[in-house]
């Protein structure tokens, strides 16, 4: 008797430790200063290069992922969202919200090479690499201007019906996805047509932001501003399932080999959710990141994320009947946490 009841309290012992030493499966790994002045948007990474780019202000800041250091950056880009490279071309794209062009850019020098004409501030930017096309998306001329990338000329311009968010490319489905905000929508494009081919609602979710793809088993995830992320069937444009998220988010990376969902809010928390079926989604961590950290990008090879934050100081009292006015960045602040697994990954 003594023997049962020993073995049944090594048992109880044992499986209280593995409860209590149980990992989450990312960690805080380092940050890398940035510096300078004024806010920042959407950041890509070229992972065979081992190069991300942050969208700043008036420029767009190249960071050596090898170095965790800044590489140079790429000037003349006013009131910049985004930039997406094109390696086989050594060219890359960016969205000038602020002149509604794009800027054609050598990835060697970093210099410009041209600069195209888009819609009205033009802010998500994506590419198909099928057809070889750069996709930017104009949030208030509520539209897609789509830019052979290697003539560096404007092969279409597609109405949307409504302010365009996040896009992600499906080359071998021939589909773009764009999250239209206020319609609480997925466009679906067809990039051989180029014309949008499908509308499918994203309810219970609600001013969608993030987008990201699940290729192998059609799932698509939208962060949504009504706390939630959702998830959809790219075969029938249903939503099967959602989960909660933080406030404020903005960005949302899948990663193929994890099957996690990313979903990068500007409360300072990420929440990442575990693919487990078709059906189900599960949270599995809620990260604390730092207030601000709304955009973010995967590196697909090493499984880490990136998120820009900075210190922020308060806001000036508003005068009676004024709206409040927004917190500022703090100059030289500006900074890129890295997060990544807590154990490696299995490929």
């Amino acid at each position: 008797m003594r023997r049962t009841w020993l073995r049944l309290l090594l048992g109880l012992i044992a499986f209280c430790g593995t409860t209590v030493v149980a990992q989450e499966p990312y960690k805080f790994l380092n940050e890398i200063p940035i510096g300078g002045e004024g806010g920042w948007d959407i950041l890509t990474i070229d992972s065979a290069a081992s190069r991300l780019y942050l969208s700043h202000a008036t420029k767009v800041v190249v960071v050596d992922l090898n170095k965790n250091a800044v590489a140079g950056d790429i000037a003349d880009t006013p009131g910049v969202h985004g930039f997406v490279p094109v390696p086989e071309l050594q060219r890359g794209f960016s969205s000038n919200g602020k002149e509604s062009k794009s800027s054609v850019v050598d990835l060697t020098t970093l210099k410009t090479i041209s600069k195209i004409e888009t819609g009205e501030s033009p802010d998500a930017i994506v590419y198909e690499p099928r057809r070889g096309e750069v996709y930017i998306f104009n949030h208030k001329g509520n539209s897609a201007t789509a830019v052979d990338a290697k003539e560096a000329k404007v092969a279409a311009t597609i109405p949307l019906g409504g302010g365009p968010e996040f896009a992600v490319a499906e080359a071998n489905a021939k589909r773009i996805y764009c999250n239209i905000e206020d319609k609480s929508e997925v466009a679906v494009i067809d990039t051989e047509k180029r014309e949008v081919i499908g509308r499918w609602p994203l309810a219970p979710g609600e001013g969608p932001s993030g987008i990201a793809l699940d290729a192998a088993h059609h799932r698509l995830f939208a962060g949504c501003h009504n706390k939630m992320m959702v998830m959809l069937d790219t075969e029938t444009g249903k939503v099967v399932t959602n989960v909660p998220i933080g406030a404020g988010v903005d960005g949302c990376a899948f990663d193929d080999s994890t099957q996690l969902a990313f979903a990068s809010c500007g409360d300072g928390t990420t929440t990442i959710a575990k693919e487990e079926t078709a059906q189900k989604l599960t949270v599995v961590q809620t990260l604390k990141t730092e207030r601000g950290a709304r955009t973010m990008a995967l590196d697909p090879k090493t499984h880490r994320i990136y998120l820009p934050s900075a210190q922020f100081q308060p806001p000036p009292s508003p005068s009676p009947g004024a709206s409040p006015a927004r917190p500022t960045i703090v100059p030289n602040t500006l900074k890129i946490l890295v997060y990544g697994p807590t154990e490696p990954a299995k490929n």
